[in-house]
């Protein structure tokens, strides 16, 4: 499956630098305006140890990471709540599995906040009110549209009618109370009426506190009411980030940019505990195809039927899967080769409904 991550937030709070920092794209950062500005739109791979580690082992031909694509979108600074995001971002917005919001923690000078100071726990609720009222709007408009057409549906059709009618009336009660809608519990068959709408607030959220380079060794006195704030909410995780500090070090070459993360207390690369972060709320991991001609990552939901996962690397292999082989990545590797685990009883055969694991080795038989 692939990822897609919008990141958002007010204007000025370093939500581009951030973009170019994952991507490794060189999007203008200077004259970033919010809903005026186009959409940026790159991918980033995921770092993955294990991946390399089975590429020195198999020698391939290729070797294919996971990806994340990310869209750098922005909000624009509202004088009154709902007037933030355009048309066209809403749209861009929607096509996200997760959201970033990056919120503003740095102090500088030459660029001035637009609010005129620095409050990260107030610029998370500005950002997260504009996306209730894009959902107010949405549900809002479903329910005017929903009332001609209850009267004249009959049987199955009005049925579903109004079980998509109770549970928009479930949802913008939530969002008259300000609760995103992540915060509600709904039942398999309330989710269902209700996934089309793609709902801004129902997405899993990530907050990247973009931190100042003073308080990079000592995050938690700026981090702790974020994670509060975000605490409230279902679905949501706090990632600390300096992206001014971290562009200068991606400019290093490897060796110096280790070294200089040792040297100020950055155990690692913001793009390693953003991706790790997003994978965790959206309740993902990765197994591995491996061989001559290629060693690759895939993505999917943790505990994906063999079957379903298969799917992943192409469809015919989900159609006509019979069964995999299947065994974990260390496991591979302390054995030295396929034949060894055969031989050694640590490569498995496992069936359609046999839950997939991260790290992961995964060989599919199939006919079709």
């Amino acid at each position: 499956m692939s990822v897609v991550s919008a990141i958002t937030g007010l204007p000025y709070v370093g939500k581009t630098t951030l973009f170019n920092l994952l991507t490794g794209a060189h999007a203008a950062t200077g004259s970033f305006s919010g809903a005026e500005a186009e959409t940026n739109v790159g991918v980033a791979k995921v770092p993955d140890a294990r991946v390399d580690q089975l590429a020195a082992l198999y020698r391939p031909k290729k070797t294919t990471h996971a990806e994340v694509m990310y869209r750098d979108l922005g909000l624009a600074h509202a004088e009154k709540p709902g007037q933030g995001i355009s048309p066209q971002k809403l749209g861009d917005l929607r096509t996200a599995d997760a959201l970033v919001h990056v919120v503003r923690a740095f102090g500088d000078p030459s660029v001035p906040h637009v609010d005129g100071s620095v409050d990260p726990v107030r610029d998370l609720a500005a950002v997260e009110l504009e996306l209730l009222f894009a959902d107010h709007g949405v549900v809002e408009r479903r329910l005017e549209r929903l009332e001609p057409e209850l009267r004249s549906a009959k049987g199955i059709e009005r049925e579903t009618k109004e079980r998509e009618k109770a549970v928009l009336q479930k949802a913008i009660a939530a969002l008259d109370a300000e609760r995103p809608l992540r915060d509600l519990d709904l039942d398999p068959e309330e989710e269902k009426a209700i996934r089309g709408f793609r709902f801004l607030t129902r997405m899993p959220v990530l907050v990247a506190v973009n931190l100042d380079e003073s308080d990079i060794t000592a995050p938690e006195k700026v981090l702790g009411p974020v994670r509060t704030a975000a605490g409230a909410h279902r679905a949501s995780a706090v990632v600390p980030v300096c992206a001014k500090i971290e562009a200068e070090i991606a400019e290093l070459p490897p060796d110096e940019a280790a070294a200089f993360r040792k040297e100020i207390g950055l155990a690692e690369p913001a793009l390693d505990r953003l991706i790790r972060a997003t994978y965790e709320l959206l309740g993902l991991c990765s197994f591995f195809t491996t061989g001559e001609d290629e060693v690759r990552a895939w993505t999917v939901s943790c505990g994906a039927p063999a079957q379903q996962a298969a799917g992943a690397i192409h469809t015919d292999l989900e159609r006509g899967f019979i069964r995999a082989e299947v065994i974990q990545w260390d496991q591979l590797l302390k054995a030295g080769s396929e034949a060894n685990a055969k031989r050694q009883g640590i490569m498995r055969i496992e069936g359609k409904q046999y839950p997939i694991k991260d790290g992961e080795i995964m060989h599919v038989l199939f006919n079709v």
